[in-house]
């Protein structure tokens, strides 16, 4: 809860992450930076450079047939589907734009399973597993996983 005073009147908001909204954005598509960048003569070279702190895609999972667990994982799952949904958006906006697109994100060759937050060893392997795609040369994904023209 935040303490907020409006015209002298105390009151108290909740507010939620915003990945309840968007897990990712670079910039509104509404913004048409080809368009507008012809229009003022503006000539550049534009690359983005997205960086996804997490898998793509969820692996299966058994759930209880209880109505909590299944509200869990529905909404697991719609959070995960948000974050892909918004690749897809900053994908297709920076192709309009003419925008170079580079992709980062724990791929399917990371399989050491998730604990829970913190979890110093799965913390300390995926910290590897990401320098050691870095010291490799990282081959920078051009397109969102299962993207066809």
């Amino acid at each position: 809860m935040l303490d907020v005073s409006i015209d002298g009147k105390n009151y108290q908001e909740m507010h939620v992450d915003g990945g309840a909204v968007a897990q990712a954005f670079l910039y509104p598509p509404s913004l048409n930076l080809k368009t507008n960048s012809a229009r003022l003569g503006i000539k550049r070279k534009r690359v983005a450079y997205i960086l996804r702190n997490g898998r793509l895609f969820r692996p299966e999972k058994e759930v209880k047939r209880q109505t909590l667990s299944i509200a869990t994982q529905a909404i697991s799952t719609m959070t995960a589907t948000s974050g892909v949904n918004d690749t897809y958006r900053m994908y297709v906006t920076t192709n309009r734009d003419g925008v170079g697109f580079n992709l980062a994100y724990i791929d399917n060759d990371f399989t050491l399973p998730y604990k829970g937050p913190f979890d110093q060893g799965y913390m300390r392997a995926l910290f590897e597993y990401g320098y050691d795609k870095g010291k490799a040369g990282y081959h920078w994904h051009k397109t969102p996983p299962g993207y066809q023209e």
